[in-house]
């Protein structure tokens, strides 16, 4: 099976599986606990139906959006994710690239592997940084001021991760950073030297935004020691609406599930929000992002950008999403197979595919632009 031959999501995904060593593509692919939520994510989009029109003259289709002051060509985005270059070597590189390609958005984690400034420096379209809350509020600020000399146009802050999810593939491979892996987890990296001579063969791994404090190597502290011992899960709404203030421009909160926390984002000042439970990575049995779309919509859509990501993996999930009252959607896996499958190739096929599916879908639809999809384009899916 070759890049050629994909063509969804499923293809680019099994595409992955074949060249990653287990530990690794288990780690991208795993959720938290017996995975609930990971599997709600995308069948939650199958509980409601696309009601199309037709006659509408759709020769010309705008499937433009405005999301926190970024004009996008295409209703997706990148989402920051963490560790692209541990699934290959041209990570961050290569999904800003083709992003920009597509005239997208896309993220910098804390955890990323290539640096904020580096990609800002190379690329025009926006960036995201997303970062966590640290105990040291010191940091914090030195880490939002960096972005902001950078250049970078959003703040992103993930609330949903004070501590890590119970993804129990990884502790069974032994996954870490840097690398315990048991003897099932090292066999399994044996199996596929492929991988192992490409990451032999490029730089360095390194997470360059938070390097002073976790080494790849071992020396400072690993990711999981990270989560635990320097985030503060004393964060609150008083320390978030400090932030806010200190940004001083579009700030979004990445985690928000609840009507009442959408609010509240909304009050102190926040531009953005993404309803998100982590992709079934942190608190199983969640609600999915999808199905809460509409009420947090509807309370706060007129105050503040409103997007979701998890399991997003067709066109008509982006269609559905914009119709319940999503600003964009946000992409994790959908570019992290196809990364980790064919490096900045994979990802631009992947996007490539996306973005003709929303086209066609919109005519088929009978919508000219993404601001024709509303609440009477969908209803629940009833079975007879």
């Amino acid at each position: 099976m070759g890049l050629n031959a994909c063509h969804n999501f499923h293809d680019y995904r099994e595409l992955a599986r074949r060249r990653l060593p287990g530990p690794i593509f288990n780690y991208i692919d795993g959720g938290a606990d017996d995975e609930v939520t990971l599997r709600r994510n995308t069948e939650s989009f199958e509980n409601v139906d696309l009601i199309p029109n037709v006659l509408r003259g759709v020769g010309e289709i705008d499937t433009s959006v405005t999301v926190m002051g970024q004009k996008l060509d295409v209703p997706f985005y990148c989402s920051p994710t963490a560790l692209q270059r541990l699934f290959h070597h041209q990570g961050e590189r290569a999904v800003a690239q083709v992003a920009e390609k597509y005239g997208t958005m896309f993220g910098v984690s804390s955890l990323g592997t290539a640096s904020l400034e580096e990609l800002r420096k190379k690329h025009k379209n926006p960036q995201v940084y997303q970062f966590y809350f640290h105990k040291d509020r010191g940091l914090n600020t030195a880490m939002m001021r960096r972005a902001k000399e950078a250049g970078v146009e959003v703040m992103m802050l993930t609330v949903d991760s004070i501590t890590g999810g119970n993804r129990e593939r990884d502790l069974r491979t032994g996954f870490s950073i840097p690398m315990r892996l048991n003897l099932k987890g090292l066999w399994q990296f044996a199996s596929k030297p492929a991988w192992g001579i490409n990451y032999v063969t490029h730089e360095s791994f390194k997470l360059p935004q938070l390097d002073e404090h976790v080494d790849m190597s071992g020396g400072a502290m690993s990711i999981g020691r990270y989560f635990t011992e320097m985030l503060d899960p004393e964060m609150d709404w008083d320390d978030v609406a400090k932030m806010v203030k200190e940004w001083d421009g579009q700030f979004c909160l990445k985690g928000v599930m609840s009507v009442e926390d959408a609010i509240k984002a909304a009050d102190i000042g926040c531009t953005g929000i993404v309803l998100s439970n982590h992709g079934g990575r942190q608190l199983d049995g969640s609600r999915t992002a999808f199905d809460q779309l509409e009420d947090i919509a509807e309370a706060v859509g007129d105050r503040l950008d409103v997007m979701i990501d998890g399991g997003v993996q067709r066109g008509t999930h982006v269609l559905k999403a914009l119709a319940r009252g999503a600003k964009a959607v946000g992409l994790g896996r959908f570019y992290l197979y196809p990364l980790a499958a064919a490096g900045q190739k994979g990802v631009d096929r992947a996007l490539g595919n996306l973005q003709t599916e929303i086209l066609r879908d919109m005519r088929l639809m009978g919508c000219q632009s993404v601001a024709d999809l509303n609440k009477d384009s969908i209803a629940a899916h009833t079975v007879a």
